[in-house]
């Protein structure tokens, strides 16, 4: 893929930067698969109550969602790369696989994939790209994506454009992976990923340049707290653009920064052998020591 500059004819064209979706092959209005959607109901970021749960939320363009498949469970069946389409609920591309039984499903494309390519999961199948297996069978030193935390869970790490794991180890029951945020974690060798690194590599440096655009992604303006009235935040009040008189924190009064947010109790916590914080902030730490 590649970004494409308009003509800078306004301030707002003048910014931004699109993508130009030259990896697709279903481009227009022509619709996605009718079985392999359906109707996603907007909330505006509130409960069923009615009360604000995620604020900044809301408007934004009518979507269809499409389901896909992060199971991978169709094994022995080979299935042909119908077409490259666009999601709009997610940053990366997903492909539309016609298997060999009549059968349609979608998948995230890997970085590369095109129509007419093949793909299978199973235990035996070939490690190239796009094919789906369990860690025990994977060669150790590929990337992959889509990759399960409980086996027949489905695909729940690395599932954003541009995003890859490395196995860089397998010991017994666990194979070690190389996280994209730096993370190392350990995984159950009977959990599955799909070889390859997720397409849309670019998208991380593509910029919106004005507010319209992010409202037509459902997204509201982001208000500092310091700039409400007392009334609405904890920070807010005072003469001119005065600090918020307290620590960073919520509407609610939590407190923002230096606290951990990760609950203590998660049983994959001690399967993580280095933090994603250590690779990004060790140097630093070192030379503050020296």
């Amino acid at each position: 893929m590649g970004i494409k500059l308009h003509k800078k004819t306004t301030p707002g064209r003048r910014q931004s930067s699109v993508n130009d979706f030259a990896e697709l092959t279903v481009k227009g209005r022509k619709r996605p698969a009718k079985s392999l959607t359906q109707r996603l109901v907007k909330t505006g970021g509130r409960n069923n109550q009615g009360f604000t749960t995620s604020r900044f939320r809301g408007g934004g363009h009518k979507r269809l969602y499409r389901l896909i498949d992060f199971k991978r469970n169709k094994d022995g069946v080979i299935g042909t790369v119908d077409g490259i389409e666009y999601d709009p609920n997610r940053n990366v591309f997903i492909a539309l696989i016609k298997y060999a039984d009549g059968e349609l499903r979608y998948i995230l494309a890997p970085n590369g994939m095109k129509k007419g390519d093949t793909v299978e999961s199973g235990m035996e199948v070939e490690p190239k790209m796009g094919n789906a297996m369990p860690l025990q069978r994977i060669p150790v030193g590929l990337s992959v994506h889509n990759i399960e935390l409980t086996a027949g869970q489905g695909g729940k790490m690395v599932r954003a454009a541009g995003g890859q794991a490395r196995l860089v180890a397998r010991e017994g029951d666990w194979a070690t992976l190389m996280m994209p945020s730096g993370e190392m974690r350990q995984v159950r060798v009977e959990c599955r990923a799909t070889i390859g690194q997720l397409g849309n590599t670019d998208y991380k440096n593509i910029s919106w340049g004005k507010a319209g655009r992010t409202r037509h992604k459902g997204r509201r303006p982001h208000n500092r707290g310091t700039s409400q009235n007392p009334v609405a935040h904890p920070m807010g009040g005072g003469e001119g653009r005065s600090g918020g008189g307290r620590h960073p924190c919520s509407p609610t009064g939590v407190l923002a920064k230096g606290g951990k947010t990760r609950n203590p109790r998660k049983n994959s916590n001690r399967r993580i052998l280095r933090r994603r914080w250590s690779k990004r902030y060790g140097e630093v730490k070192l030379k503050r020591r020296r």
